[in-house]
């Protein structure tokens, strides 16, 4: 299938179908979007949402969570998973990042407190570079498609990028995730609903 029109037709559905990862009530800013990313390691998407809406709501700036004291940050990010190790990290990035330019690179990202190379390839898409961030649901979509065949997601990366074109690869993450979160799910795929069963290599099998 023309990669182009994979991806539009993962788009469609997942907006379609309301996908949270299309539901941005407002534009964020990067700042945030890397936050939020830290926030989602092992915790359900609304539980993401609804704490970091709670702690962008108290800190409109980079400055203010800076000045924020560790507990405030708890109590607002609970009951994200390891929110007291996410809360120190969170008032780390803060603090180190105030009053500087934003990162703009990989290396530059992954420098940052608790930053893995997931996290800083999502922000650098949102900020429009080119960059494929590879998470549960673009792994696990990605090998049940049979677009690749890999155990490792840093694998699956390598591969997207030299199957997809530069200018798709920061709409790819949005998409699977998007896709992931209402047809493709982790446990019961919807099969039968999903416009991409004639071209699933898994189709049926789950």
């Amino acid at each position: 299938m023309d990669p182009f029109e994979l991806v539009r037709l993962m788009e469609g559905e997942a907006k379609k179908r309301h996908a949270p990862v299309f539901l941005h009530s407002k534009k964020l800013e990067p700042w945030q979007i890397l936050i939020a990313t830290v926030l989602s390691a092992r915790t359900k998407d609304q539980q993401t949402a609804e704490a970091a809406e709670r702690l962008f709501s108290k800190a409109r700036s980079l400055e203010e969570l800076a000045k924020m004291n560790l507990e405030e940050i708890e109590r607002l990010i609970r009951p994200v998973g390891f929110y007291r190790v996410k809360a120190r990290r969170i008032k780390e990035i803060a603090e180190i990042l105030r009053g500087r330019n934003f990162p703009g690179t990989l290396e530059e990202l992954m420098a940052l407190p608790g930053v893995g190379r997931k996290t800083a390839n999502i922000v650098l898409a949102y900020m429009g570079k080119p960059a494929i961030a590879v998470d549960t649901h673009v792994h696990r979509i990605a090998n049940r498609l049979g677009i690749v065949n890999t155990k490792r997601p840093e694998q699956t990366e390598e591969e997207l990028r030299r199957i997809f074109p530069e200018d798709l690869w920061n709409r790819l993450n949005s998409a699977f995730v998007g896709y992931g979160q209402t047809v493709c799910l982790p446990k019961k795929p919807k099969c039968e609903e999903c416009p991409l069963k004639s071209f699933c290599k898994s189709y049926g099998t789950g």
